[in-house]
């Protein structure tokens, strides 16, 4: 067999049929000839990064993430800066680098990328040793998703966190101090800071539009709002992605400090990191090789995948049984 020796890390918390799973990867590389991946499963203990950095050692060319957006930061965790490439197949509630790059929303249009598409250098942002490749952030947006319960994001997905927010909207701003590349401190009252290495959240809400995974820097915005009203006015611009967004400043860096007075929640990728003073983020360039779809008429491959639309097909086929 030709291709790469691969590995699937995968959440079971968050895939709902893991025979299917097996058959969907399984049946994806039997038909371009790649060798039969190992499998390695994340436990509450470990979400992946140790199976990911044990697919490592054992050869692994390939590893498909398989889990929802803390599956994903885990693999990544451990893949970045190394040759290693990752596949994500989409599963769970969250998955927003899927959405951001076009992987698909299931584990069989993932698949059908992996086998099918080009491979692509993005940026990591690494946070106390921790690397994100969406968005890190403090206050707010880490308040929501605090608030919002894993069975209402079960029941009726992104929706959820529109109730996690609602909770939040009339707290206090944090007094913070932010510090781009080492610059004069910007004194602020923030609602929350965010920073991405995409643009787009839940719900396909596009954030951060000049945002770009692959241009050496993250993307900051600091958001203001004061009551209802802000929020209203702030929402509005983001829906119709104005290009200057009230009670919003926008900025780029390699490095971001955010310093609160107070202790604040933290997110990564959308899970819930140590409440904390301070956020210190840089960015790593280029460190994660990743599997995303082909452009259109761009005949380069990373490995030569032989009848790669006829795998595919059958892979959209043993999703639908």
């Amino acid at each position: 067999m030709t291709g790469p020796r691969s590995a699937v890390v995968f959440n079971p918390a968050k895939v709902p049929d893991v025979d299917l799973l097996r058959r969907i990867v399984g049946e994806g590389v039997a038909k371009v000839g790649w060798p039969e991946p190992a499998w390695y499963e994340t436990s509450p203990e470990d979400p992946g990064e140790g199976q990911a950095r044990q697919a490592i050692k054992d050869g692994a060319e390939l590893v498909f993430a398989c889990g929802g957006d803390g599956t994903v930061m885990a693999v990544v965790s451990a893949l970045a800066g190394t040759d290693v490439t990752m596949a994500v197949l989409p599963a769970g509630t969250g998955n927003l680098l899927a959405a951001n790059l076009g992987l698909g929303a299931d584990p069989a249009t993932g698949m059908e990328v992996a086998i099918e598409g080009g491979r692509k250098r993005i940026d990591v942002g690494v946070v106390d040793g921790k690397c994100f490749v969406v968005m890190a952030g403090m206050g707010f947006d880490a308040q929501m998703l605090a608030g919002t319960s894993e069975q209402a994001k079960k029941r009726i997905g992104w929706i959820a966190y529109v109730g996690g927010a609602l909770k939040h909207l009339r707290d206090r701003p944090m007094r913070a101090r932010i510090v781009l590349d080492g610059g004069s401190p910007m004194p602020r009252r923030p609602r929350t800071v965010i920073v991405g290495n995409v643009g787009r959240l839940q719900g396909g809400v596009r954030l951060l539009t000049e945002a770009d995974p692959a241009d050496g820097k993250l993307d900051v915005a600091i958001l203001s709002p004061n009551n209802l009203r802000h929020w209203a006015e702030l929402a509005w611009g983001v829906i119709r992605r104005h290009k200057r967004v009230p009670l919003m400043e926008t900025y780029t860096a390699s490095r971001v400090v955010i310093q609160s007075r107070s202790i604040q929640p933290r997110q990564l990728d959308g899970d819930l990191i140590e409440p904390g003073r301070k956020l210190d983020i840089h960015v790593k360039p280029a460190a994660l090789l990743l599997m995303v779809p082909r452009p259109a008429g761009d005949p380069d491959l990373a490995y030569d995948v032989g009848p790669a639309a006829e795998a595919a097909e059958e892979i959209r086929e043993a999703a639908r049984e």
